[in-house]
Parts: structure tokens; C-alpha cells; sequence
């Protein structure tokens, strides 16, 4: 029970990565907030799983992008269960299309609910963990923001936006007590990545040396690393299980 006793907030949090994330800290000990975007179906699933792990949860229809969405569910979590001890800032969206044919629209929503929502929310936290001399901040990159890749030239420079803010945050954060790390996941079989064309799912896999996408409980279980007691010493950190797609 390596988070007994702590609350989570899980941005994101009703599927994919951001569901498996939060059950494997519920099975640590973790009551649960997390949002989702209209997806209430698939949250009240993910809240029941919670539930029948015997912790608690809350959830919300929040649009990641909206910061005074986010600061007025950060205040009624804090209010309901208890001040947030560990972020999974984790919501996310991609558009693929060639780099001439993005909008301005879409670039900005890209980027407003990676960078600015990321941002943002880890803002709403991160008073309340100053205060308390402790908390954890973990920021859900990509691979995509190391390498680069074509079609998605906003999302890559989201994500490497993201591992930029997580380096310069946690100087700032860590003398008061405040881990900020990031995550970035090579392909998971999550409906982002199902969302391309069997073809190009299959040549993507035959290209890693591991032969396979990865599963989103592998992302959960380094989430838990870094959320836990046993990622006392990563500070500004950035972990990439991806398969071999990248080696660094």
C-alpha cells in the first residue's frame, strides 16, 4: 500500500493510460479524482473499478484546456476528500494531418490542452503541496516530443514543450518538497493509437525491437514508480517505455 492514505488527481482519467493509472494507484491505497471529457460511460466504469478496490472516487466532465474548469474541480476535490497529494497530468488529444493543412484552430487546441491545460493544473496543486512540504507532479509526454515523426507536427512540439516544463519546474519545486517528473510512452495499444490504419499499426510494430505496442498498465506501473516511495530520487526526470523505439 505504497500511497495509502494519499489522494490523486488523473486527468484524462476514465481511459487508456489514465484509467490503468488510476486503479494501479488505487490498489496502492489512493482515493481517486480524475476527469474525463463527455465521456461519462467509460467514467463511471473506471469509478467503479475504484470502488471495488475499496477507495474512493470522484469524477468530472472537465475540458482540460478551460483553467477555470480545472481550478474549480481542484477546489471541490480538496473540499470532498482531502488536499491532492499526487497529479497525473495525463488528458491529451492528436490530429494527424500534414503540416500545410493545419488550422490555426487546431494547433491551438493541440496546444492549449497538452501545454496550457498541463500547465495550468499543475498550478491548481501546487500551492496546497507547498504548504504541506510535499507532492508529486507527473506530466504525460510522448516519444513523439524526443523524435519527431510526421503528420503530427503540433502534438510533437507539445510534448517536448511538456518535458521542457517538467525540467524547469522541478527546479523550482523540488526544495519545497514538490517531485515534478514526466513520462513519455512509446505507442500504446489505447484508442489514440487504434485510430490509425491497420497498416500503419503493423509497420510501426515491425519496426520495434520489441515486436508489439505497449499496454497502458506499463505506463501505470512507472507512473506508480514515480508516484511512489521507490521514485524518492527522480527529480526532473523523464522515463520512456516505448519499446525500443527510441534508446537513450
Amino acid at each position: 500500500m505504497k500511497l495509502q492514505g494519499q489522494t490523486a488527481l488523473i486527468t484524462g482519467g476514465s481511459r487508456g493510460i489514465g484509467r490503468a493509472t488510476a486503479l494501479a494507484f488505487a490498489a496502492e491505497g489512493a482515493d481517486i479524482a480524475f476527469t474525463h471529457f463527455n465521456d461519462a460511460e467509460a467514467a463511471n466504469e473506471t469509478a467503479a473499478a475504484i470502488a471495488a478496490l475499496g477507495r474512493r472516487a470522484i469524477h468530472a466532465s472537465v475540458d482540460a484546456a478551460d483553467v477555470s474548469a480545472t481550478r474549480a474541480h481542484v477546489a471541490k476535490v480538496a473540499a470532498e476528500f482531502a488536499p491532492i497529494d499526487i497529479l497525473f497530468n495525463n488528458a491529451g488529444i492528436n490530429l494527424r494531418r500534414p503540416f500545410e493543412d493545419f488550422t490555426e484552430a487546431e494547433f491551438d487546441r493541440i496546444m492549449n490542452v497538452h501545454v496550457k491545460g498541463m500547465f495550468f493544473t499543475a498550478q491548481a496543486v501546487y500551492p496546497e503541496m507547498v504548504a504541506r512540504g510535499h507532492g508529486c507532479i507527473i506530466n504525460v509526454a510522448s516519444q513523439m516530443g524526443l523524435k519527431g515523426g510526421p503528420n503530427a507536427v503540433p502534438y510533437c512540439a507539445a510534448k517536448a514543450a511538456i518535458i521542457g516544463m517538467t525540467r524547469a519546474l522541478a527546479w523550482e519545486a523540488t526544495a519545497k518538497g514538490v517531485r515534478v517528473n514526466a513520462i513519455a510512452p512509446g505507442p500504446i495499444d489505447t484508442d489514440l493509437v487504434r485510430q490509425n490504419s491497420e497498416e500503419w499499426q503493423a509497420a510501426f510494430k515491425a519496426r520495434l525491437p520489441i515486436g508489439r505496442f505497449g499496454r497502458a498498465e506499463e505506463i501505470a506501473a512507472t507512473a506508480l514508480l514515480l508516484a511512489g516511495p521507490d521514485g524518492g530520487f527522480y527529480v526532473g526526470a523523464l522515463l520512456s517505455p516505448n519499446g525500443g523505439d527510441i534508446m537513450y
